[in-house]
Order: C-alpha cells, then sequence, then structure tokens
C-alpha cells in the first residue's frame, strides 16, 4: 500500500464501523447540526477523513454525558478552534495525561476513547511515536516505583495491546507485500513491543504477521518453515525465555542459519543484556526499528515507494 493511514478516506460505512454510529445518524448531524463537511467523489459518494472520525468521536462522547448535539458539536468545534492555537506538543502531554488518569482508575472505556481520539486525530506515525510509547514507558515507570499495583498495569497494558491488534488488522496492504514475521520468544509475555514495530513495518510497506506471547516451543521454527517470511524479528522484553532454556539462543541462531533468505533480529531489553557479548552467527540484535523495517535493494525494486 503506498497509502498512509493519515491520507486514507473512508466511507461513510467504515465510519459508522469505526464511530458506532449509524449511516442515518452520521447523515443527520452532518445535514442538521453542520458536524462535519466531508469531501464527495465524482459519484457523489462521501468520503471521510480521519479528523472527521475523531469529531463524530467526539461528538458522540459529549452527547453520551448529557449534552445536547447542537451543544456536543459547538463544543468539539470551539475545541478545535483553541487546538489550532496550541503547539501539538501540549496537547500531546495532556492525552498521555488523561491515558494515566483512565489507567489508575481502570477505566477501560476512557482509555479506549482517548486511544481511539488520539490515534484518528495525529495518524499512526505519530499517535505510535508521541502517544502510545511515551505512555506504556511511564506506566512502566509508574509501576518500578510502586506508584501503580499490578492490576493498573495489567488493564492498561492489556487495552493498549487490544487497541494496537484492532488497527492491525484493519490496516489495508498490498498481499504482493514482503513478509516479516513477529514474535515473542516462549516464556515472554510481553507482546505489546512486537505489536508496535509490526504497525511500524505496516507503515513501510510490509505485510505482517504475529506470533503472540509465550508461544509454544518449536512455534516460531515451524511458522518460519510455512511462511518463508523476508524477515523474523524476535522479542524478549524480559530474561524469562533464557532463565528458562538457557540453550534458546543457541538453538534459534542454529535454526536461523538453515534459512539464508531470512533476516532474523533480536531485540528487547531482556534479550540485549542477556546476550551481552555473546556472538550470533546469524541472528541480529538491536532495538533499531530502522535496522528491522528498512527495505532491501531487491524488494525496492518490487515496491518502489515504501511508506
Amino acid at each position: 500500500m503506498s497509502i498512509t493511514q493519515t491520507q486514507r478516506e473512508y466511507y461513510i460505512k467504515e465510519v459508522a464501523e469505526r464511530t458506532g454510529l449509524s449511516k442515518q445518524v452520521i447523515r443527520k448531524w452532518e445535514n442538521r447540526y453542520q458536524s462535519l463537511e466531508p469531501k464527495r467523489k465524482e459519484n457523489g459518494y462521501r468520503v471521510y477523513s480521519q479528523d472527521d472520525i475523531r469529531t463524530l468521536l467526539k461528538i458522540k462522547d459529549y452527547q453520551q454525558k448529557g449534552d445536547s448535539i447542537q451543544q456536543a458539536v459547538n463544543r468539539v468545534h470551539r475545541e478545535r478552534a483553541q487546538q489550532d492555537k496550541q503547539p501539538i506538543g501540549n496537547n500531546m502531554d495532556m492525552l498521555i495525561m488523561d491515558l494515566l488518569e483512565a489507567g489508575e482508575n481502570c477505566d477501560e472505556a476512557g482509555l479506549n476513547r482517548t486511544l481511539r481520539q488520539s490515534y484518528h486525530y495525529y495518524g499512526m506515525d505519530y499517535f505510535l511515536k508521541k502517544i502510545i510509547i511515551p505512555f506504556l514507558v511511564e506506566v512502566g515507570n509508574k509501576w518500578e516505583r510502586g506508584e501503580w499495583e499490578a492490576f493498573q498495569e495489567s488493564v492498561t497494558s492489556l487495552v493498549v495491546r487490544d487497541f494496537l491488534v484492532e488497527i492491525r488488522s484493519s490496516f489495508r496492504y498490498d498481499d504482493n507485500a514482503p513478509l516479516i514475521l513477529g514474535a515473542c520468544l516462549p516464556g515472554e509475555l510481553h507482546e505489546v513491543p512486537v505489536h508496535i514495530i509490526l504497525l511500524q513495518c505496516l507503515m513501510r510497506g510490509w505485510k505482517t504477521k504475529l506470533i503472540g506471547s509465550s508461544p509454544a516451543p518449536g512455534s516460531i521454527e515451524a511458522l518460519v518453515c510455512r511462511f518463508q517470511p523476508k524477515k523474523v524479528l524476535l522479542s524478549a522484553t524480559t530474561s524469562i525465555p533464557f532463565e528458562q532454556n538457557p540453550e534458546l539462543l543457541k538453538t534459534l541462531d542454529k535454526f536461523a542459519g538453515r534459512y539464508q533468505n531470512t533476516s532474523f533480529y533480536l531485540g528487547g531489553q531482556g534479550a540485549i543484556s542477556f546476550v551481552g557479548n555473546k556472538h550470533l552467527r546469524h541472528i541480529t540484535v538491536t532495538n533499531c526499528i530502522e535496522d528491522v523495517a528498512t527495505f532491501e535493494p531487491s524488494i525496492r525494486a518490487a515496491f518502489p515507494n515504501p511508506k
């Protein structure tokens, strides 16, 4: 796909699915309350932007809190005018604070609402780099400092993971694009970092598949054998996979050597700490997305405009 998420246009059916509003309600809000001004194609069909979706979600939220439709529309328009005057960083800081407050209260609906609004307003790249990653870092810091209980961190991480899964499942890509296979190592439960990297790879033109947290032994090897991916991303945020199986790294490195046409990468703080000065012949250890997502010359020839 050469169309990025920030440029994508949506038909009214997709907007209805993403907002939970019926097509009739969306049209009513447009015509009666001037909530939106969607573009029209030559065939007369309305097309909507991510900004339009964000506006509808905010109107819906204010209506559910007791505003009339007209009050909600006016309120959203005033907020937009005010936001346009503010530096973008201030808005992002406020969104992260909103997410932290919702996470502290285990408010799943509030987390989802703010995540959805942030994603549709800023687009995929900014959303991941400026909202999700800083937010998750602060969640981890709060847990380590004892400011959050384990259940608060768990609920928040699950909501974020589910939202990233939703984005990935709806992302359109070229069926002929090269494949990246992402996987946590056996015993590793933190899969959100893999979701983030795979979404960044999607934006650069890759097709992705994900093995969930703590896959059964042999699962990674079986899927590599079946799908023959161009690249494999392995992740370990903790050292648990290596404590459970001290020979895991040697086994995977030997396996990677059998697939000369597939590049293998290993990342995550747990993996980097464990590897240390150990020499791996067939797996590249990195925490840099550019190492993983960069197109090789042969791939660029087939996909000249990766996004």
